[in-house]
């Protein structure tokens, strides 16, 4: 090696062995650490999106002025049917709107 020193067969294996179980300590705690991290965030963006379930005076007037209700979990909008204002994630908005915003038309309402 350096400056003329020589490591055994050994002690080389051994410090390649070591090198490697830190490498993959280090690189398990960093995944853990990110994947702590994304869900967290996930955790946060969902409490702040989170809606709380309209009352039928709402629901009635949305549906008069053509609103949908997006569900925000699924990213499905309903322009009636059984699910309209009912998902626990959701929240009115105009047909373009939604569209614009990457949602998709439920097949069924």
């Amino acid at each position: 090696m350096r400056n003329g020193t020589k490591l055994s067969w050994g002690k080389t294996v051994r410090l390649y062995a070591a090198a490697i179980v830190l490498s993959a300590l280090s690189a398990g705690t960093a995944v853990a650490q990110t994947a702590s991290a994304d869900s967290q965030a996930a955790s946060s963006n969902h409490t702040k999106s989170q809606s709380v379930t309209p009352s039928a005076a709402d629901i009635a007037a949305a549906k008069a002025s053509g609103k949908v209700w997006v569900n925000l979990d699924t990213a499905i909008y309903h322009k009636g049917g059984r699910w309209y204002g009912k998902t626990k994630n959701g929240k009115f908005m105009s047909v373009d709107e939604a569209n614009q915003a990457g949602y998709k038309p439920a097949k069924r309402d």
